[in-house]
């Protein structure tokens, strides 16, 4: 869920309604702030009223980079946005040219990218696979196609393509 908060947009990471005994009720929530990306715990009284953030979702397909800015295609009206390097945060280390994602608006302007549950990538470098090494369920490094590196099984080659979890940074699969 988001809300607003203090006039911004913010996500509500993780919240517990509590009665501690004599008191009055609250709910201590997590917070992150989707402009400036920071977290924060804030405690509200059962008493206090709390606003749902309006946000518009749009999808969008990655064209290019340009320096700080990354643009990005809407996929129904194909109007072209740039997106800065610090709103789209770690989303970069998953982001190839044709790769869609969710873009969410909040007063017009963009605030938060959400990424596919999994992407595609190549693996450019990783150590070669050790004889005999398959009784324990031992992972090694891989390089990928975007500079990131995630934890690999053995089996795996360079050159191979692998589906990713971007939201965990985890292998899923071969692809």
């Amino acid at each position: 869920m988001v809300i607003v908060f203090n006039g911004e947009p913010h996500k509500v990471l993780d919240f517990h309604h509590r009665t501690p005994g004599n008191l009055r009720a609250f709910v201590q929530v997590k917070l992150r702030n989707l402009a400036t990306g920071t977290s924060f715990e804030h405690r509200f009284s059962s008493t206090e009223n709390v606003d749902r953030a309006i946000l518009e979702q749009h999808e969008m397909e990655y064209l290019y980079a340009d320096g700080d800015l990354h643009y990005f295609m809407n996929t129904e009206t194909f109007e072209q946005v740039p997106l800065t390097r610090e709103m789209l945060g770690d989303a970069l280390d998953y982001l190839l040219p044709g790769v869609r994602i969710q873009v969410d608006y909040f007063n017009g302007e963009p605030i938060s990218v959400e990424l596919p549950s999994a992407v595609e990538l190549r693996v450019v470098q990783t150590e070669p696979e050790l004889r005999g090494a398959t009784a324990s369920a031992s992972y090694k490094p891989a390089v990928l196609e975007t500079g990131v590196t995630v934890q690999v099984p053995p089996f795996i080659k360079e050159g191979d393509v692998i589906r990713v979890n971007p939201n965990e940074g985890t292998y899923m699969e071969r692809a």
